[in-house]
């Protein structure tokens, strides 16, 4: 793993921790429940996507929370740079992570094929 690699990774991790300590101290008490899952940076670390837990939400809660954290980005990115006297924080964008909901779709693709071919035979 690379140096420029090592770096990318702390960073992930380092805004993983904070964003959430971020979103705890909004006053918007509907984004405190949210839970963050993962952070992905771009190579050069000025763009970060975090992806939250879609858990318990429908697709109008979520359109709704997304609304929100649009409006809280500037307040998270700044609440990050104090937090690490960091020079510039990455440009934060929030999703819904889906691939739980896909990996669950494409296993019970996987059963359906199994069962097929189970009564073709």
């Amino acid at each position: 793993m690379t140096e420029a690699q090592i770096k990318l990774k702390r960073t992930e991790s380092v805004l993983a921790e904070i964003i959430p300590e971020a979103l705890s101290q909004l006053n918007d008490a509907r984004l405190h429940e949210l839970s963050v899952i993962e952070v992905k940076c771009s190579r050069g670390r000025s763009d970060a996507k975090v992806y939250i837990d879609p858990t318990g939400f429908d697709e109008n809660e979520k359109r709704i929370y997304l609304k929100q954290l649009r409006k809280a980005r500037p307040i998270i990115e700044d609440y990050c740079l104090k937090d690490q006297g960091w020079y510039r924080c990455p440009k934060l964008t929030f999703e819904f992570d889906e691939q739980l909901k896909k990996s669950q779709n494409i296993e019970e693709l996987f059963k359906k094929i199994a069962k097929e071919r189970g009564e073709e035979e």
